[in-house]
């Protein structure tokens, strides 16, 4: 986009010729189409310095565009430049640019300030005024330098004095070698080239100062003559001071040495500088003194602009960059020694050449409309606005009525076609000057959109989006936005519409992504543009690189894992210390890590993985250190030496990383264990020394490890060989203990000395011994080279005292501490004594007995042991033969002791034992104890056996152990019925001789729970539970249970079954399928349907549907029913037919399998005997007869006679709807307290019967809704519910009692 085409101002008449109103177009620059008429715009000129090598061409830029294309012409310092008739000047086709050749010519014929102009019929445009300058490297001026001769510590200055070049040259000191000469704070190269001393040391004496210029254009170096320098001290120098006066100039400013400093330059207390705006101040200030001062700056009543200042030389320049004017201000450099300070103020003041506020920009007005060409500069002093027209100043241009010049400003009003020029604004002042071209073109175009169509614009979730409409027209186009082509979008908290055209949304979210459409609109016509814009997500790392720390050869894996937009390709990169990962098959780089095999020092770094994509990127870095163990330390020495101490001295060796933690010194005594290496002691892993503590008749030799986290070092190089003087024991044996191996010996046992404690040749022991609390002497006797003595002839289990002293060739240990033992033991002579046994229970006894006296035992005791085991049942007659015996200890000093595990109602023998560690004494009298009774195990099985309609047998064994004597066994049983309900519990109490019961009166195709144990006087025993059911009295098939899984513990007894209602039951969730056997029939009326069902699914469904036919299921609710009559159906049609159960709690549906039913078609007649005569008469003759009848019946009635059908009703009522009664072993007990109400759950019929094949062949058919559930097991869950329903049932009145069946299904 060219950044100079704008629509500024128009004027828009209004209220009168007298009143306009100015309307700004504050806009970005507009792209001028080529293919529109437009005056020139200059697109490339040369700088307007132009310092050109001698040896090359010269080139003079100078482009441009345009409609039609311009053309180009010259003027040299202000006339016109003939191009045509240089023959060594070419001016490029197409172009202004001059080429100009300079080879075999004089260049400086060609010096001087052009100016190129583009002209075309719309208008001329001209370029900045180009000075043309040769660079020039003039020869250094021939000049004797003298010698120097100067005191040290003075200061001093050697000169350059370049020649002045075009551009300047660069300065540099050397010496004859092209040595660079070092600079630092003492000697420094001013900004003018000269070389400072701020004090010269007899080191500065050479005779080769030489100063090279270096001319950039040219890369020529020239150089000046060497100086020679020479510092003599005082001495020297009043030895010398009269020959050399005579040949040299002397310097001797300060001879007594040190001293304050001063400044060199600038000199005196203050200086001024003078810098323009934008450029660099450099300010300067070099001391002397010794010793040498150091410098520092500051700007007074303000800060130094840290973001724009640097220090060089030392910091003897101070550089700001980009100057402006609130740089002006007075800055003090301090030079400080410690002989004192001084202060030297430079007065900066900014000036400013002329810069742009706001330069004049092109103008495209449509005809009749109004603009205004701005020209707003600054600089210090003020610049001067000149206006020029197509090159010419604008007071010689031709007059026009329709431009008003103001100053910095044009105004243009009501503007005609062919009015279009190139008007320039120059504004300059003694600092230099600026030039603007800005082109009025007057067009009427209809809009265009010049950014390209169906663009894809790609940013990053958050980040701002850019959705460009470049637009040209004239007048310049309105721009609306438009999301989806629907969503029109305004200015707003999440958009901006810039002034170009540019859409911008703030913080882009994925639901920005779309298409985006904009439409430029003026009085001349309408264009669109479609653009698309796609949201992606951040590129994040989310597990970074973590800082690592890895021993010399292992590996070193960085992780690095990454999200990013699925739809954008990542690439990613490792990097080591800013650069490219070394070329090294060692590193490998996977999708995700980085892994650096046998890791080496060089490996060491920074580690950056950075994953890019087309749009961002994340990076994360992580550091490698490189450990090893340390080196071993060298130059062990030792220092100090006394005969029981040295200091022992080293040099560390490299850590490798990992900081020593510690020094291990160890030792050889080269004398008693050659070879072998001992642990003394270690120090910090700071110290190179440490005090070592030594012993006696030693031949040392040392030697160090280091140790860091990695390990230790290997060991040092051993020190030299360090003996010891021998001397007596520091010390007697250790471990001295006396214990006796016969009942009458004691053997005093030790560990010896080492050699290394011997401290001396000749070592022996000296073995003492006494009978404690004797007061007798002490018997002695010295012995070597063993760890024993044996003392005999001694009473068993004696106390001694007992103590043993080392000795050698110079001496006895120490005084040897006193040690207790004890002569050996024999067998115990007593048994124990008056042995009693408590019983507590049935099993467990307690034991007392009387201890045996300590002589007796003779040893140490050890405890008692109780030996016992069962001699018989006491139901028993005879001695069980295979009792193991059992024997418990009890330690110490004991008289009682508890038995348990005891098995009840039984005869126990028991005695016992003293024991020591020579083993056990005599027994005890035999004891024996009786158990009491206690409660009978479980019987050996329980077993169920011909199970009928309504019985069955149980058969069981006795307990194994009955603990005592039988008192009986207690039956307890319930019925579960098939929704898993627990129903009452009933308790038989059977003899102790009974093992088998026949249970009667029980419900058919029920299952029942057994629970059964045995009991003695002291209460029943564990419980064996058994499950069976009773024999089914149809073909149905009770869905099965799992014999063996209901409840596991027994329900607490109950009170006998009375005419109550039975306690609630407990449900489980349901076992096997949830439908049998399923059963058709059909008649012309429709289909009838019966079912089996044991599920608790409260919605059930008769489904069916033509057979082959697409359409859905026609369903009929018949919730708890077993049967259904579906009518309606077309006769001679086949259905399919099911039954289905659902629950909205369960997501499972349960289904029959599907039947085939077919309605019969009627049979068609061939004769209507409706229309027969015969047929007619014989109606009306039946007709008149019933009416005869019913004449006759109603006169009977109203006699009062009953009515004969009735009465045979009362005398034969069906059996099957008779109530069961108590006697007959029925359910006619659990009938609900009130007569006229059925049982909850029960369904009678209206005609007050059941009907078997539907009633009676399933326990659930008139459950409460089926609820009830099996578990998995078979053990029920769940309670019974005794609500009462409601007196009427379907509409009939019922005053009988509830079916026998009903009943029965109402409780289990």
């Amino acid at each position: 986009m060219d950044p100079t085409t704008e629509r500024n101002m128009k004027w828009v008449p209004g209220f009168g010729a007298m009143l306009l109103v100015l309307l700004s177009h504050v806009t970005s620059a507009l792209e001028v189409p080529l293919d529109l008429p437009q005056p020139p715009t200059i697109t490339l000129q040369s700088p307007k310095d132009y310092i050109f090598d001698p040896r090359e061409n010269i080139v003079i830029h100078c482009e441009a565009k345009g409609k039609p294309n311009p053309s180009f012409s010259w003027t040299r310092n202000g006339t016109h430049f003939d191009v045509e008739k240089d023959s060594k000047v070419l001016m490029k086709p197409g172009s202004g640019t001059l080429v100009i050749d300079i080879s075999g010519e004089k260049a400086e014929a060609y010096e001087g300030t052009y100016q190129c102009t583009a002209h075309n019929e719309h208008g001329t445009a001209v370029s900045n005024n180009i000075v043309i300058r040769q660079s020039r490297s003039p020869l250094w001026s021939k000049e004797r330098n003298e010698a120097i001769t100067v005191q040290m510590g003075v200061s001093l200055v050697l000169q350059c004095r370049p020649p002045a070049g075009l551009p300047p040259p660069v300065i540099f000191w050397m010496d004859n070698n092209f040595q660079k000469l070092q600079l630092d704070q003492r000697v420094s190269q001013a900004l003018n080239g000269d070389l400072y001393f701020s004090n010269v040391l007899r080191e500065d004496t050479r005779s080769d100062y030489i100063c090279y210029a270096r001319f950039p254009h040219t890369q020529t170096i020239q150089q000046k003559q060497p100086i020679s320098v020479t510092v003599l001290d005082m001495e020297t120098m009043n030895e010398t001071v009269a020959a050399l006066y005579n040949i040299t100039e002397f310097y001797s400013d300060s001879p007594e040495g040190v001293r304050r400093p001063g400044f060199m330059m600038p000199l005196g207390p203050t200086s001024t500088k003078m810098v323009l705006r934008g450029e660099t101040l450099e300010l300067e200030c070099i001391a002397e003194g010794l010793p040498t001062p150091e410098m520092s700056w500051q700007k007074d009543g303000g800060e130094l602009p840290s973001s724009r200042t640097s220090f060089e030389n030392f910091k003897k320049t101070l550089k700001i960059s980009d100057v402006n004017e609130a740089d002006g201000g007075n800055y003090r450099c301090t030079a400080a020694n410690n002989l004192g300070t001084v202060h030297h103020i430079i007065k900066v003041t900014v000036k400013a050449a002329p810069f742009w506020v706001s330069a004049p920009r092109n103008l495209v007005l449509a005809p009749n409309e109004t603009g205004i060409l701005t020209c707003r500069v600054s600089g210090e002093p003020k610049p001067k606005i000149s206006w020029f027209v197509n090159g010419v100043p604008i007071e010689n241009a031709p007059e026009d009525h329709t431009r008003k010049v103001d100053d910095d400003t044009v105004i243009l009003s009501n503007v005609q076609s062919g009015s279009s020029a190139v008007y320039q604004c120059n504004a300059s002042n003694e600092f230099g000057y600026l030039m603007a071209n800005a082109f009025v073109s007057v067009l009427a175009e209809a809009p265009r959109v010049l950014t390209p169509p169906n663009q894809v614009y790609q940013v990053i979730t958050n980040n701002p989006a850019l959705l460009h409409c470049s637009s040209f027209g004239s007048p310049i186009p309105t721009i609306t936005w438009f999301k989806d082509s629907q969503i029109s979008i305004k200015n707003g908290d999440l958009y901006v519409i810039h002034e170009n055209g540019t859409l911008e949304i703030h913080v882009a979210q994925s639901l920005n992504s779309g298409k985006y459409t904009c439409i430029a609109t003026n009085n001349l016509g309408i264009k669109e543009n479609h653009v698309f814009l796609e949201v992606k997500e951040s590129t994040r790392i989310l597990k970074q690189p973590e800082y690592k720390v890895v021993q010399r050869g292992m590996s070193a894996v960085f992780e690095c894992k990454v999200k990013h937009d699925p739809s954008l390709v990542p690439t990613m990169t490792w990097l080591k210390d800013s650069g490219e990962l070394p070329d090294d098959e060692r590193f490998e780089v996977d999708t995700d890590s980085l892994t650096v095999k046998h890791v080496t020092d060089e490996d060491e770094g920074t580690y950056t993985c950075i994953m890019n994509t087309t749009l961002d990127h994340d990076s994360a870095s992580a550091m490698l250190t490189v450990v090893e163990k340390p080196d071993p330390p060298t130059d062990l020495e030792l220092t100090d030496q006394t005969d029981r101490s040295v200091q022992l001295s080293w040099i560390p060796g490299d850590d490798h990383n990992s900081p020593t933690e510690k020094f291990l010194i160890q030792y050889e005594d080269l004398l008693h264990q050659p070879g072998l290496w001992i642990n003394l002691t270690d120090v910090g892993g700071t110290s190179t020394t440490a005090q070592l503590n030594l012993s006696p008749f030693v031949y040392y030799s040392f030697r160090v490890l280091a140790q860091n986290p990695v390990g230790y070092s290997s060991p040092s190089q051993p020190s030299r060989q360090y003996r010891t003087n021998p001397a007596a024991p520091d010390e007697n044996p250790s471990d001295v203990r006396g214990v006796g191996t016969e009942s009458d010996n004691l053997v005093i046992s030790w560990t010896p000395l080492t050699g290394f404690q011997s401290n001396g040749p000749g070592l022996e022991y000296k073995v003492l011994w006494r009978q404690k609390d004797m007061d007798g002497d002490w018997l002695s006797k010295n012995v070597a080279n063993v760890s024993h003595f044996v003392v005999t002839g001694i009473p068993t289990f004696v106390p001694f005292e007992i103590k043993v002293q080392a000795m050698n060739d110079y001496g006895s240990g120490p005084e040897p501490e006193v040690f207790i033992g004890h002569s050996g033991e024999d067998l115990p002579l007593s048994a124990p004594e008056s042995v009693q046994v408590m019983v507590h229970n049935s099993t467990l006894a307690e034991v007392h007995w009387e201890p045996v006296s300590f002589p007796s035992v003779r040893g140490k005791l050890q405890g008692y042991k109780v030996y016992y085991h069962r001699e018989r049942g006491l139901h028993e007659t005879e001695k069980m033969m295979d009792e193991e015996e059992q024997v418990l200890t009890f330690s110490g000093n004991r008289s009682e002791g508890r038995l348990p595990g005891l098995q009840p109602y039984s005869l126990y023998k028991l005695f016992i034992r003293v024991i020591n560690s020579k083993g056990e004494g005599p027994q005890s009298p035999s004891k024996t104890f009786e158990t009491p009774e206690g409660v009978p195990g479980p019987p050996s099985f329980l077993k169920v056996l011909n199970p009928s309609l309504d019985s069955l047998t149980l058969e069981w064994g006795p307990p194994m152990n009955n603990n005592g004597r039988l008192a009986g066994y207690t039956l307890k049983y319930q019925p579960v019925n098939t929704t898993n309900e627990l129903g009452p519990v009933k308790v038989m109490t059977l003899m102790a001789n009974e093992t088998t019961i026949t249970l009667s009166n029980l419900n058919s195709s029920m299952l029942y729970k057994f629970y059964l144990s045995a009991k003695t006087i002291k209460g029943s025993g564990p419980i064996i539970t058994e499950e069976a059911f009773t024999v089914m009295d149809t073909a149905h098939t009770q869905p099965p249970v799992d014999k063996g899984k209901g409840p596991t513990e027994p329900p607490h007894p109950t009170s006998p079954i009375t005419q109550s209602l039975p306690p609630p039951f407990h449900k489980a969730p349901p076992v096997g399928p949830a439908f049998g056997t399923v059963n058709t029939s059909v008649s012309e009326d429709g289909a009838a349907i019966s079912w089996e069902y044991f599920g608790h699914h409260k919605n059930v469904f008769v489904e069916y549907i033509v057979e082959n036919s697409k359409e859905d299921w026609k369903k009929e609710l018949v919730n708890s029913s077993h049967s259904h009559m579906i009518k309606g159906l077309k006769p001679g049609t086949s259905y399919r037919v099911r039954v289905v159960a659902r629950d909205p709690a369960d997501p499972t549906v349960h289904s029959t399998d599907e039947v085939l039913v077919t309605v019969p078609a009627v049979p068609s007649r061939q004769v209507d005997i409706a229309t027969q005569g015969w047929f007619i008469g014989l109606m009306c003759a039946i007709a008149l007869l019933i009416l005869v009848l019913l004449i006759v019946c109603f006169i009977k009635r109203n006699k009062g006679g009953k009515y004969p059908v009735k009465e045979k009703e009362d005398a034969h009522q069906d059996p099957e709807i008779q109530p069961m009664k108590e006697d007959d072993g029925t359910f006619g007990e659990y009938s609900d307290t009130e007569d006229h109400k059925p049982l909850k759950g029960s369904r009678t019929p209206s005609n007050g019967t059941v009907r078997r094949d539907e009633s009676d062949d399933s326990l659930v058919d008139y459950g409460e809704g089926g609820d009830g559930q099996f578990n998995e097991d078979g053990s029920f869950i769940g309670q019974y519910s005794g609500k009462k329903e409601k007196d009427t049932h379907e509409g009939n009145e019922s005053s009988e009692a509830p079916s026998p069946v009903n009943a029965m299904n109402s409780f289990v």
